[in-house]
């Protein structure tokens, strides 16, 4: 696959390297604009760690990542956090916000307009389907829904950024949540690639990303071993073999 640039979030041989251990090799992927990309494979592959270098998180000992053709490293880092939001596994907070405080936490990056702010905050909430936590204590949230106020966090950080080409990462974000939450966030996560936004998101579970991708990555060892349409990446022989059990068609994908 070609990699273009304008508006692209962009990996160009990206390699990690930790404690001596290679986790990512060579890695080149390009995320475009208005769509969902799903990065899938065992654990262990480096799903994260290529997050984390997309994100602007981690610097890869080898190749780089842009943004509109522009490293990352040389991005302002307030304007970078205007145009991109990360959404980790686990985000602990020690003080005792209230779910609507940690919301407006992601309009940080962002001259103050506290009329806007607390607006978008609302909005973000809702969005979530967490406005109804707005008054709880971040700390005495469950696991799951302190998932759903963080998603509020990073919608209000890049909020209205669609046409400005904004890019939502998203590490595992189904991550210790229900059935009916996991497609909830999952639909809102197209829902802001419809609006133009890019998104990119770690997933386990391959029903999931089967279902809403627009793209899927699949990862092993490291290595991006294939990159296209679900029922083109998602092949039932590959993954097979990286996963090391025989999955048929449990993708409702027929082998290629």
């Amino acid at each position: 696959m070609s990699l273009a640039r304008d508006g692209h979030l962009i990996a160009r041989g990206v390699g990690v390297v930790r404690g001596g251990r290679t986790i990512l090799s060579d890695v080149s992927l390009a995320a475009r604009p208005g769509t969902l990309l799903v990065l899938v494979g065992p654990n262990g592959a480096g799903k994260s760690t290529l997050l984390g270098a997309l994100a602007g998180r981690l610097r890869p000992n080898a190749g780089g990542v842009s943004l509109d053709g522009m490293p990352l490293a040389a991005w302002e880092p307030r304007a970078l956090a205007r145009r991109r939001a990360m959404l980790s596994q686990r985000v602990d907070l020690g003080f005792a916000f209230t779910a609507f405080e940690v919301a407006l936490l992601g309009r940080s990056p962002h001259a103050p307009d506290r009329v806007r702010d607390e607006a978008i905050a609302t909005a973000a909430l809702r969005a979530a389907h967490a406005w109804e936590l707005r008054h709880r204590r971040y700390t005495a949230l469950s696991g799951g829904e302190q998932q759903r106020v963080q998603l509020a966090r990073v919608l209000a950080q890049v909020w209205g950024g669609g046409s400005d080409g904004a890019w939502l990462l998203l590490d595992e974000p189904e991550a210790g949540l229900d059935i009916a939450h996991q497609h909830f966030i999952l639909r809102r996560a197209r829902a802001c690639a419809a609006l133009g936004m890019g998104v990119v998101a770690v997933l386990h579970d391959l029903n999931l990303a089967a279902r809403y991708a627009d793209e899927v990555a699949v990862m092993a060892h490291g290595a991006l071993l294939r990159h296209g349409p679900p029922q083109e990446a998602l092949e039932t022989g590959l993954l097979s073999e990286i996963y090391g059990i025989p999955l048929g068609r449990a993708f409702g994908i027929g082998a290629a």
